[in-house]
């Protein structure tokens, strides 16, 4: 187990950690503002165009969606089971839950991959592109275009999500985490819970209601 580094301009390290967190909820408030404008516009085609919305609900791949949500909260709890292994200096505990959360996230981007391609076999697109024979709801192209720019989007911040965990793994396998000296892990987890939560609400919105 080794100390934290503290930087120069730090007095101590409770302080950079403090700072490290607070650096993270600020870009975190930012993510959330980019979402809500994403959940404004899904409002706003929603009630100009209802129809269109609730065909294109009902014809998503629903036990895709629940089963994608399920490998999400799972993954959340041993993101949080791994930064309480890292501040109890069990670093090799911490590494392996890390991985669990990593299998996680790619077992997520598979099956929104197989949905994908279900979508494109059926033509079910969006704008221009649409052009499924099954479905006819005036508007259906708008709500395939706000289908994939929130999941296409929710799907990139996975892939950052991932690349965070992976980048948090390191000094777990290297025995760096102990008491006060867990801030990485802590980051990389509070970004991950965040984009669970994004999935949290995408999910009912895109694929019940």
């Amino acid at each position: 187990m080794a100390e934290a580094r503290v930087a120069h301009h730090f007095p101590d390290a409770a302080t950079q950690h403090h700072a490290s967190l607070f650096g993270m909820w600020l870009f975190l408030s930012t993510e959330v503002l980019l979402f809500a404008g994403l959940f404004v516009a899904y409002g706003y085609y929603r009630y100009l165009l209802p129809e269109a919305f609730l065909e294109g609900s009902r014809a998503m791949h629903t036990w895709l969606g629940l089963t994608n949500t399920v490998v999400l909260i799972s993954s959340s709890l041993t993101v949080a089971l791994a930064h309480q292994a890292a501040s109890a200096g069990s670093n090799r505990l911490a590494f392996w839950l890390l991985c669990g959360s990593l299998l996680a996230g790619v077992l997520f981007l598979g099956i929104k991959g197989v949905e994908y391609a279900e979508h494109f076999r059926a033509g079910e697109l969006p704008g221009k592109w649409f052009h499924s024979t099954e479905l006819k709801a005036t508007g259906l192209p708008i709500f395939y275009a706000v289908y994939f720019l929130a999941t296409g989007l929710h799907a990139l911040h996975v892939v950052v999500g991932m690349s965070l965990l992976t980048w948090a793994a390191v000094p777990a396998w290297k025995g760096l985490y102990g008491p006060g000296n867990d801030a990485l892990v802590e980051n990389a987890g509070l970004y991950w819970h965040f984009v669970d939560l994004v999935w949290i609400f995408l999910f009912p919105l895109l694929y019940l209601f």
